[in-house]
């Protein structure tokens, strides 16, 4: 039986509350911490590096599936340090051929910058019609992202949707509790000229060369050293989740991550890409008007999982993307065969 339009909204609603445990967790879990504790390294995964705070956000998880999840709408559930071969199901004894959802989480996106208080960090989740090992990236149809604040910040802000059916958004006071609706706007900007445009390059493998395909596209697109002072701005968050909120604000122009393509063209063996459960709130991105591609054209799909390799590229609106996809995708031919 398929879920009703306010079934729909109803898991949407879900997974904000799911979002806002887990930023309640991680705010309490944080009081009295050090930076050097919250920094300690828990273990490795396949996936990523997971710290201490990590911790906070995923002892969470199961058991608020197991309070608050509907047992009519029985889902199998994924996030990093899940062994998937054994994932979790809820209600509990449920197998994962027996569920109707597979939801993918990212419990802390952004860890890095907010375990040293620099940067927010975005509770991210994703919710698809199981369909087994062939569920993937693009079957999402309800996904909610919720930030996490740095120690200084009294907002918090929070998206969700359900496919086709509208962005809701609102902004939370974490001192009193109260909640003001958020506009969500991206950019009308149709010249990158003035304004924030960047490629992902956040550790040192694959920095130089990332960095000199972005001036090769920038040369072309608005002359490199033409001009009194540089007219593109870089700002590196680093943070998928992150990165999607300032397109949806209209902080940013464009955002591309190539890392997955850099890293096999130098032949290096790197977890440090994103991974499908760092983009699973792309409907979001979408439902706003925002253009979510793979690079070389096409959606940026893979399976529903934590591990994958997923390269992308989102334009703020269809002007911009006409002006740059083509000197983007002719400078990666080029600079990548």
């Amino acid at each position: 039986m398929e879920t009703s339009f306010a079934g729909l909204q109803a898991l949407r609603r879900r997974l904000c509350h799911l979002g806002d445990t887990i930023r309640d967790a991680v705010i309490a879990g944080r009081r009295g911490q050090s930076l050097e504790t919250l920094a300690d390294v828990s273990h490795q995964t396949s996936a990523d590096t997971i710290y201490a705070i990590d911790r906070v956000s995923e002892a969470v998880i199961a058991e608020w599936f197991t309070t608050h999840w509907p047992a009519e709408e029985p889902v199998e559930v994924l996030w990093e340090g899940v062994d998937e071969s054994h994932p979790p199901c809820f209600p509990a004894g449920v197998q994962p051929a027996e569920t109707k959802w597979k939801c993918l989480i990212d419990p802390i996106d952004g860890t890095r910058g907010l375990m040293y208080d620099k940067r927010s960090a975005w509770v991210l989740s994703g919710l698809a019609p199981q369909n087994g090992a062939n569920t993937s990236l693009s079957d999402i149809l309800i996904a909610a992202m919720t930030e996490i604040p740095t120690t200084k910040q009294w907002r918090a802000d929070q998206l969700s949707v359900v496919e086709g059916q509208g962005i809701v958004a609102e902004s939370l006071n974490v001192l009193d509790g109260t909640r003001t609706p958020l506009a969500v706007q991206p950019s009308k900007a149709t010249h990158f000229d003035h304004g924030f445009s960047s490629f992902a390059k956040f550790f040192p493998e694959g920095k130089t060369l990332t960095a000199q395909i972005e001036e090769t596209i920038w040369e072309e697109l608005i002359g490199i050293g033409k001009h009194d002072s540089p007219t593109i701005f870089d700002d590196q968050y680093i943070s998928t989740g992150g990165q999607f909120y300032e397109l949806l604000m209209g902080h940013d122009r464009l955002i591309a991550d190539i890392r997955p393509l850099v890293y096999a063209r130098l032949d290096l063996d790197s977890s440090l890409v994103c991974h499908p459960y760092d983009a699973c709130v792309w409907p979001i991105l979408v439902e706003a008007g925002i253009l979510y591609e793979e690079p070389f054209g096409g959606f940026p799909d893979a399976p529903l999982d934590t591990t994958s390799p997923l390269a992308w590229v989102a334009f703020a609106n269809p002007t911009l993307a006409d002006l740059a996809r083509p000197v983007l995708r002719r400078t990666l031919e080029t600079m990548l065969e």
